[in-house]
This record gives structure tokens, sequence and C-alpha cells, in this order.
């Protein structure tokens, strides 16, 4: 089984870096416990909201397909003192699609342009797509190329939350990579999961690169998601949607930083005409 996130690059954007995620490879593994085996330990609160979280997140990507957003990019490149020298902004209408008919996820991102960006063609920009599929590493599926472990809770304006820690497994495949002149780097990714201890939806994702690609000039990478719960009127829902995804890539000689920020969510509404026509004879 393969599952695949396709993605579009930025519109006016050219760059010969990009960062993508979302191509997920699921490996099943089938495990037989005899009645005899010791008991399995208890299992503490961060992991039970792990469990919470992988439920909820199939239920991410069903409602995501049924809701539009608008997308605000922003690509800048970044000096030595932390601060943005250089940037550019683009606005897109937003939706990421997925579909499971052919038994497979597979998730596709489609971008409208609203504004496009003023271009200087002497600049070198990131593109980054795909980040809001983030969630595919706590997807049921994907739990054998992770490893996850408690980090503890916090307590954020009065809300509890559970944090888990992820880290990559050798050799497992990543939904995240570098493409480059037109060849696919896997990215192997570490990181820490904030989860509501109470529905199991996820706050917050952070992740960076496991280790070094410096073979092909990729020194880091750091992404930082955000969730928050829409609502919506006429039918009363509540949906759990991105809210915000940074990313910062560095090298050698350049760091660049991407901000993509989700605002304006609206649902779809599927209507029914029927008409009728007088039949001449």
């Amino acid at each position: 089984m393969r599952n695949c996130l396709r993605r579009e690059e930025l519109p006016g954007s050219r760059t010969s870096l990009t960062v993508m995620f979302g191509r997920l490879s699921v490996v099943l593994a089938l495990l037989f416990c005899s009645a005899s085996e010791t008991p399995a330990a208890p299992v503490s609160p961060p992991m039970e909201a792990l469990s919470r979280a992988r439920a909820t997140v199939e239920k991410f990507f069903e409602q995501a397909t049924n809701v539009v957003c608008m997308e605000n990019v922003t690509q800048a490149v970044v000096g030595k003192n932390g601060k943005a020298n250089y940037r550019e902004e683009s606005v897109f209408d937003y939706q990421l699609q997925a579909n499971t008919n052919s038994g497979a996820l597979k998730l596709v991102e489609s971008r409208d342009t609203r504004k496009a960006a003023f271009r200087d063609s002497g600049r070198t920009l990131l593109i980054t797509n795909g980040f809001t599929s983030m969630l595919l590493i706590i997807h049921p599926s994907y739990e054998s190329s992770y490893t996850f472990e408690p980090a503890g809770e916090e307590t954020v304006d009065g809300v509890s939350f559970a944090k888990v820690n992820f880290k990559a497994i050798p050799g497992a495949s990543s939904p995240a990579a570098l493409q480059l002149r037109g060849k696919n780097y896997p990215i192997p990714l570490s990181g820490t999961i904030w989860i509501e201890q109470q529905s199991g939806s996820v706050a917050k994702l952070v992740a960076t690169m496991d280790s070094s690609l410096s073979d092909v000039g990729l020194h880091n990478m750091r992404s930082e998601i955000h969730y928050a719960t829409v609502h919506f009127h006429d039918p009363e829902e509540a949906y759990w949607m991105p809210v915000s995804a940074i990313i910062d890539v560095e090298t050698a000689r350049q760091h660049w930083r991407n901000i993509h920020r989700f605002t304006g969510y609206k649902r779809f509404r599927a209507t029914i005409q029927v008409e009728e026509l007088e039949t001449k004879r």
C-alpha cells in the first residue's frame, strides 16, 4: 500500500530548493500475544492521549476535504541576526483534499492565487508545501516509522496538554523530503507533539531534522505547526484545523523562513436543485 501527497509549487516563485511533506509508505505489522504473557504495564497519560490523537487524526483528514480557507504565505531570507532581510508574500485560496477510494490515503493540496508575490529574480527562495498534513506522523498506519515516548504534561491557559516525543526509526521511510535538482532526499524527523488530554486533538507539533544532510548542503530544518478548533454555524459543527506553520531551513550560506497562515475557514455545502420540465408532444 502506498500513500502519497502531491504538491504544487507556489505560483510566481522560482527556487532550486523545495521541502515537501507527506510521502507516506505504510508498513503493517501483525503482533500475536499468547494468553500466558505477563500483563502489560499501565499506559501513561501522554501515551493514552496519543492513542486518542491517532483516532482523531483520521477524522481531521475527512473534515479537511469539506472546507476551504485563505492561506497567507511569507517566504523570507533570514540574516545572521535572526531577522528577515528580504521577504515575499502571497495569498491563496487553499484546500487539502483527502481521498481513500482506492483503499489508501491520498492527499492533494489545491491552491488558487488571490495575490501573487512580487518576484526578485535575483533571489533564491524556499518553497514549502504539505506541512498541514504533518499529522501523518501519528496516523495509525504510520506508527512503525517512529518511536514515541511520554514527555510529561503542560498546562496552558487552564488547558492540560500531554507531551509526546517522537523519533524516526533508522531506515524507515520519512514523510518529509528535500527536493533538489529534481531528486528527493528523505529527511529523518524527531520532535514533540502537544495533545489536548480530553479530546485527543493536537494543538502543536514541532519537528526537527534528526541528522544533517550535509552531503546535499542541508544543515538544519525545523517546523512548528499549530492547530485550533474552528466553529461553524447552521448546522453547528466544530472542526480541528491548522492555523499556522513556520518552517526554517538552513544551509552553510543561507537561512530561509517560510510562514503559512490559514484563516477564514468556510465549509462546503452541497445543494440539489430539481426542476420540472414540461414535455412537448
